[in-house]
């Protein structure tokens, strides 16, 4: 089968890879119809891990069962299914516990599992003409059938949960003010839900002019960190004491305010500074353990000069970690059914999966209005 295979730093190539087999009675083979770009791809892309070549990227899969094992029994062939970026069993201490990100099964020495993403396990990405989903009966959501509403159901898989899952982390409430900082994919999609648990005034944080206009057009108020200090600009439409709740939805490769360089902490810095005393921050956002891209010996190391005094100070509550999207994935996509969210205003491009390179270096610098990639395997 063609799939998106990791060359090297900047470099990802369409190859002829194995097709993937039923390799335990409770696997299915997925034909995939949609699969996206992740912001998460783009940290492999830029060499910024330590994935190696070979790599088949996909963890936002959507698509049709092609094939199911013997084991398999709420599914069946011609079923439209929509699969978590986590892989998770469904029975261990953290997935019965709701943390299904941090399934304690699927990769052995390690709390988590996800498709075609380094150091998560042994599964193929789905940026690819099909993929095994294992454990399917737990991992698979079933989706109506037909190809409606299909760039708003593929979201699923990873980046409205994930947003959704920002909210939770800072504990976001009706009528509670929010600054999100990141105006990309997940950031959009935070501000979103923000707004979808009746949240008062959602601020984003951005300085790509698409990503600002993106979220003024969902009712957002869009803050240009090139135009002076975020936190300074929104304390001053919050009467100087800044909003309720904050979320980081940038991550270790953030920019430094009015600088064109990394600072890896400024993000968390800055939201220290933006939320009154005793708000809470979620975290959703992507921090490693390891960066060999990073500005310095310490972030290298994964170690942030983080303002842990004020963060004190001020009573400020933190929840971070990556997203359990079984938590989250089924009332969303029930919410996309009835028409009471249509997340794909994020989507900019919908491509085959040909130019998956071409949509790699244009997704990644920014560029030509790309803001979320889908790509059709099958087109």
């Amino acid at each position: 089968m063609r799939a998106v295979v990791y060359k090297g730093p900047f470099e990802v190539a369409i190859e002829q890879v194995e097709d993937p087999r039923i390799q335990h009675p409770n696997d299915v083979i997925v034909r995939v119809t949609s699969t996206a770009i992740c912001g998460s791809d783009l940290h492999m892309y830029e060499g910024r891990t330590a994935a190696e070549p070979g790599i088949v990227f996909g963890h936002e899969n959507l698509g049709v069962v092609e094939e199911a094992g013997e084991g398999v029994t709420s599914l069946s062939r011609g079923d439209r299914v929509v699969m978590p970026f986590n892989v998770a069993c469904g029975f261990c201490k953290n997935c019965t516990a709701g943390f299904t990100g941090f399934c304690l099964t699927v990769n052995p020495g390690f709390a988590g599992g996800a498709y075609g993403y380094v150091a998560m396990g042994p599964y193929v990405g789905g940026q690819a003409e099909y993929v095994r989903v294992p454990y399917a009966d737990f991992n698979c959501l079933k989706l109506p059938e037909g190809t409606e509403k299909e760039t708003d159901f593929v979201l699923l898989a990873d980046i409205f949960p994930t947003g959704y899952h920002g909210n939770e982390l800072a504990d976001v409430r009706p009528g509670d003010s929010v600054a999100v900082y990141g105006g990309g994919p997940v950031g959009l999609m935070a501000a979103y839900s923000a707004m979808l648990r009746g949240a008062s005034k959602v601020f984003v944080v951005d300085r790509v002019a698409e990503r600002l206009q993106k979220a003024e057009e969902i009712g957002a108020v869009p803050i240009d960190f090139t135009k002076g200090d975020p936190a300074q600009q929104i304390k001053e439409q919050t009467d100087g004491q800044g909003t309720d709740k904050g979320i980081d939805a940038v991550g270790y490769q953030a920019q430094a305010h009015g600088e064109d360089r990394e600072e890896p902490a400024v993000v968390l810095n800055s939201l220290v500074e933006t939320v009154r005393p005793t708000a809470a921050l979620g975290i959703p956002g992507l921090y490693v353990p390891r960066d060999p891209g990073g500005p310095d010996d310490q972030a290298k190391k994964g170690m942030l000069m983080v303002s842990i005094g004020r963060l004190f100070e001020k009573g400020i509550r933190l929840g971070t970690g990556q997203c359990n999207v079984k938590r989250y994935n089924r009332h969303l996509r029930d919410l996309i059914i009835e028409d009471r969210a249509k997340p794909s205003f994020v989507v900019s491009h919908e491509l085959p999966l040909d130019q998956a390179p071409t949509a790699y270096e244009k997704f990644d610098k920014r560029v030509e209005g790309y803001t979320k990639v889908v790509l059709h395997p099958h087109a």
